[in-house]
């Protein structure tokens, strides 16, 4: 039995005494050569929503580009392969970052390889601090068993588009179960972790319970929107919710942040970084109820 949920979580508070110590430290492992914006759109998503501290991990030669977009994050250089991606000689510095961190983002831009493959696996079966799984971080996974992916210990959040999705279960999604909704539902029990399944009405399920939004428009149709997510649940997850509710009110806000933007500019102009600039409004709709 599913249960439907239809509310939104509390946001923990935030105690007048507070420093950024108290709110989270997200460690992003993004991006690659020509995809540095990856990288930027969510770890400046995670600061927007409220992580303390934020780590962008990347490839050497982009991390210039990556530190110049934002003052408000640092930046880690990773070794890289030939074309620019994250080496697997880069897994070492990956698990120190992450033993101090509150949780971790991976995929975003990364590209792929065969090396990244094992990258992924070992990232995600290794480290213990809860993880969204995002994009190519995803696809590195695609052919990695189901008894494979259960033997991680901690919480995740898995963020596939509908590609995404249909390459992850194309061979293993029984007939019978059709619907967006039933099939994210199958898909997190298979997992045991949080399928957030974007789209029009984007599903969240954890396999127990599932929360379809209702917010968005098809202006957020658009390069690094998906980004701009996967930073947001992390910063959700940095402040002390946990994968299912930071998975749920971060696709709110997401698309909450869209409709605002598409009001003013109109849906065609929209891009991801607007999200950013809109983000402040979608939380002080939620503040108001």
């Amino acid at each position: 039995m599913i249960t439907e949920i239809f509310t939104l979580p509390a946001l923990p508070p935030r105690p007048e005494d507070g420093h950024k110590g108290n709110f989270g430290k997200v460690l992003v492992v993004a991006g690659s050569l020509g995809m540095s914006g990856a990288a930027c759109l969510t770890a400046t998503a995670a600061l927007r929503c409220g992580a303390g501290l934020v780590q962008v991990a990347v490839p050497e030669q982009i991390l210039p580009i990556v530190a110049s977009f934002n003052p408000c994050y640092t930046t880690i250089p990773l070794p890289q392969d030939e074309q620019g991606r994250i080496s697997l000689d880069a897994i070492e510095t990956v698990m120190q970052f992450a033993n101090s961190a509150t949780t971790i983002v991976l995929g975003p831009g990364i590209g792929r390889s065969t090396a990244l493959e094992q990258f992924v696996l070992r990232c995600y079966q290794e480290i213990s601090i809860p993880m969204v799984l995002d994009a190519d971080g995803l696809n590195s996974l695609v052919h990695v068993s189901t008894e494979q992916l259960t033997k991680r210990t901690a919480p995740a959040v898995w963020t596939p588009h509908p590609g995404e999705f249909r390459r992850l279960t194309q061979h293993i999604v029984p007939q019978e179960v059709t619907s967006r909704i039933a099939q994210a539902n199958w898909y997190a029990q298979q997992v045991e972790q949080t399928i957030v399944l974007k789209g029009s009405g984007t599903v969240v399920s954890n396999g127990k319970a599932c929360y379809v939004n209702r917010t968005g428009n098809p202006g957020m149709a658009t390069g690094g929107s998906g980004d701009v997510l996967a930073g947001m649940i992390a910063g959700l997850l940095a402040i002390g919710l946990d994968d299912f509710a930071a998975a749920r009110l971060g696709v709110w806000l997401h698309g909450t942040a869209g409709d605002f933007a598409a009001d003013e500019l109109g849906q065609n102009s929209l891009i991801a970084s607007d999200l950013l600039n809109y983000l402040p409004r979608a939380f002080k709709k939620y503040s108001e109820g």
